[in-house]
């Protein structure tokens, strides 16, 4: 069994309402509630949030809302694991279930995606598997920058290093995480931190909407792919 669960609060505080804002023309959430149902991959597709407005868009999209999230949990500094491991609890999940976490502002997540991590993740000794993609520049040649303009190398001995032979560094994608239920529950067990294993993304595909620029940059870069067939 495998269920989807989207975090989705109402106190956004840089985007304010930004689940349910408007992206070409359809609310947030919508697109990743509907690539989760896409997928086929999915026996539930849930939404935790706090918010009623939420809830009722939601339900509009084809999500279940089966609880409403407690207050202490929609924080701005509550990390995204203790809210899933509310979901598993309340969805009184077995520890086998496959869990996959789908942030509500991912419009670039693709039912393929979700349903090829499945499959590596489940095919997997992994207990979580998160959506990643490459640094654009090799992070071995950042500059630091003092407040007076000054840069310098933040490690100058890789100054003469090619950066062909520099290793490919990763970061999380913002999109998806995958863990089997008992993990998500297990205090001691962490996403970055546990056996946890990445799926790939191409960067075109990968956007942090967490300003007004990057909710412009976002749309545009959707536009964009709708031209592209064989990048999406």
């Amino acid at each position: 069994m495998t269920i989807c669960i989207i975090p989705a609060r109402g106190g956004s505080k840089r985007i304010p309402r930004k689940n349910i804002r408007s992206f070409l023309g359809k609310p947030m959430i919508a697109w990743s509630i509907e690539a989760a149902h896409d997928a086929g991959c999915f026996d539930r597709v849930i939404v935790s949030t706090d918010d009623l407005e939420i809830a009722e868009v939601a339900k509009d999209c084809g999500a279940d809302v089966p609880f409403i999230r407690e207050t202490e949990l929609s924080g701005d500094f509550v990390a995204t694991k203790p809210v899933v491991a509310d979901g598993v609890r309340q969805l009184s999940c077995h520890p086998n279930v496959g869990i996959c976490c789908l942030y509500a502002t991912a419009p670039f997540v693709t039912a393929a995606d979700l349903k090829r991590s499945w499959i590596q993740f489940s095919e997997s000794d992994a207990e979580f598997l998160m959506a990643v993609t490459s640094f654009a520049y090799p992070v071995q040649r950042a500059l630091r920058m003092t407040k007076g303009g000054m840069v310098s190398m933040a490690d100058p001995s890789k100054l003469l290093t090619r950066s062909q032979d520099l290793e490919e560094m990763w970061h999380d994608a913002g999109q998806f995480y995958w863990g089997w239920a008992g993990c998500w529950v297990d205090e001691n067990k962490e996403i970055f931190s546990s056996n946890s294993y990445g799926y790939s993304l191409p960067r075109h595909r990968v956007q942090d909407i967490d300003t007004e620029e990057d909710l412009i940059r976002a749309e545009a870069m959707k536009i964009a792919l709708t031209h592209l067939p064989q990048a999406k």
